[in-house]
Parts: C-alpha cells; structure tokens; sequence
C-alpha cells in the first residue's frame, strides 16, 4: 500500500509496466534489448530501501545479475546479426540468446541469484518479481527457441523447483522455489501456445496475488509465524485452499491449466516428461501440506494476547477468491465432458 502514496515509486511503476510494452511490441532484438534494459533501470529503484540493508543488498545483486543477461542478450544478437549467413553458429546462438532470458526470468539453472533476492525484497516487490518481471523474457522467449535445450531445462526447472522448497522455512524462499517449479510448466506452455500461456500465466498470478496478500495483511515471513500467531479458523482455511489449488490439486482451480498441459503432454507421447512434471508437483503440495497441517493441527504455544483480525472487507474479498478457486475447477470440468 506504500506504493499508492508515493508519487516516485508510481513513477518506476509505470516506467516498468512501460518497459514490457516497448519490449514485447519492438520489432527488432535491439528494441527488444533497450525495454529489457529500461526495465531493469526501473525495478531497482522500487525494490531498493535506504532504511533496510536486505533490500539495498537484493537491489545490487539483482542489478549485477540482470546486467550479466544483458550483456549476455546484447552479444548474441550482435552475433546473430553479423554471422547470420554462417548457419553453423544457429544453434549456438539460439542456446545463448535462450540462457540470457531464462537467467533474467529467475530459471534453472541460472535461478541461484532468485531465492536470495527475494528473501530481501516485501511481499508487493515479490510479487512483481514472480509475475510481471517474468513476462518480457517470456515473450521473447517464444520468439526464438531451442526445442531440445528447453526440454532439458523444464526438467531442471520442475525437479530444481520442487527440491529446493523442502528445506526452506523462509516463506519467500519457498514461494520463490515454488515459482521456479512453476516456471517449468509455464516455458512448457509457451512452447504450445502463447493463448496457454496467457491462460497459465493469469491462474498462477491470481494464486499467488491472494497468497501474498495474506502474508502482507498478517506480517508473515516464517513458517513458524503460522502456528505462533493465534489466527482466525477462516485464514487458515484460505491459506489452505490457495496452497492446494497453487500446488495444483484437482479439486481447484490451479489444477486446470495443468491439466490442460498434462492433456497435450499426453496427446503427444511425452510420457517421461509428464511423469517427472507430475512427480514434481506432488513434492511442491508436500511441502504445502507441510505448512498447513502445521498451521491447523500443532498445539503449540499461542500468544493468546495477540489475536489477528483482518477487516471484514478484506477478509471477505479472499474468501471471494477462495470459493472461485474451489467452484472454478466445477465448473470448468464441463470443459472437458
């Protein structure tokens, strides 16, 4: 909400919501290149924050990384525009154009800077991180791929992403950990369609827009917030139902586009890969449940003078989302009838 009453931090904003626009419309790698870069010149200034020095440190290392893509970015095009008569070098070149964008977009296995940096940044910067920051890299992505590389790396991605969040009981390392995993099926998506991708994209901003609101609301950053503070019986069963349906449990509605994917994996005899994305999936719900049995079942010492009380307003509006995310996945089976 620190955003809304400050006019610089509307500014960057607009100036990051501008950038993306300039990127995915240019028609050229080099206009491509300047709305990655104005993008990243942008980002900085609303993540960075004088009075902490763990955002200060996240702001100078995604700085340093986001230039080591660029310039990455900047040296392939170049190559691919002086050498392109030479189509020995194609594969080389689109291998090095693909690592520049998913190392931007917080990919494996370019992703170590991605846990730590959100570990320093607040809920809202994480959320334009996991979302919006993603969209550019994406776009161009889609433009020029290598089919065998991505394979390989939304395997990295699932199994990386899945793996990593069992031992973390930072919240914003688990929810980073769980953007990688979902990372994977996006870039998969992209790979079919950019209408799917869309579609993906918007279920997986929606989850994670109402999970994150949650943490921001009830000052949560540690798992072991969830069993101190004496919640409300309703947030714990809107944490629980966001979770399972991120995690993409059948009965909600994270589970959909999924199950969209799964079908065209299916369709095409891409059984290893359906399996490991599967599989990786089941880990990530793991560690969910993990969560919110602790959450909901543990007894442990509560401060009983500390209640958590939302607005009603608010409280109201996620249980809004939450009964979408429960009636969703109903009424979108009739889809597949």
């Amino acid at each position: 909400m620190y955003f809304l009453f400050n006019s610089n931090k509307m500014f960057f904003l607009f100036i990051l919501f501008f950038s993306t626009m300039i990127s995915i419309s240019a028609n050229s790698w080099f206009g491509c290149w300047i709305g990655l870069e104005i993008n990243l010149l942008s980002f900085i200034p609303l993540i960075s924050n004088s009075n902490n020095l763990l955002s200060s440190e996240a702001s100078l290392k995604y700085f340093l990384t986001q230039s080591i893509a660029s310039m990455n970015f900047l040296f392939s095009i170049l190559i691919k525009m002086t050498l392109m008569k030479n189509f020995e070098l194609d594969n080389f070149i689109s291998i090095m154009i693909n690592s520049s964008l998913l190392m931007k977009m917080g990919s494996a296995p370019f992703h170590f800077w991605f846990p730590n940096i959100s570990e320093g940044l607040s809920w809202f910067n994480n959320f334009i991180l996991m979302t919006w920051q993603k969209i550019t890299p994406m776009i161009l992505l889609s433009y020029y791929f290598n089919m065998n590389f991505l394979f390989f790396i939304i395997i990295l991605n699932v199994l990386i992403g899945a793996i990593g969040g069992l031992n973390q009981t930072s919240l914003r390392k688990l929810m980073a950990f769980s953007s990688i995993n979902n990372l994977g099926w996006m870039i998969f998506s992209i790979l079919i369609s950019e209408n799917l991708w869309i579609f993906y994209f918007l279920f997986y901003s929606f989850l994670i827009s109402i999970m994150f609101f949650l943490f921001y609301i009830l000052n949560m950053f540690f798992i072991n917030q969830l069993f101190i503070n004496n919640m409300n019986f309703m947030i714990k069963m809107n944490l629980m139902i966001n979770f399972l349906s991120l995690g993409g449990l059948p009965p909600f509605i994270g589970f959909l586009p999924k199950w969209i994917i799964m079908n065209f994996l299916m369709i095409n005899k891409l059984y290893l890969l359906t399996f490991i994305m599967v599989m990786s999936s089941l880990i990530t719900i793991y560690f969910y449940i993990r969560i919110i049995y602790s959450s909901f079942l543990f007894n442990y010492f509560k401060m009983k003078w500390f209640k958590i009380k939302f607005k009603n307003k608010f409280l109201n509006l996620i249980n809004l989302f939450s009964l979408i995310s429960i009636l969703g996945m109903i009424l979108s089976t009739f889809l597949f009838l």
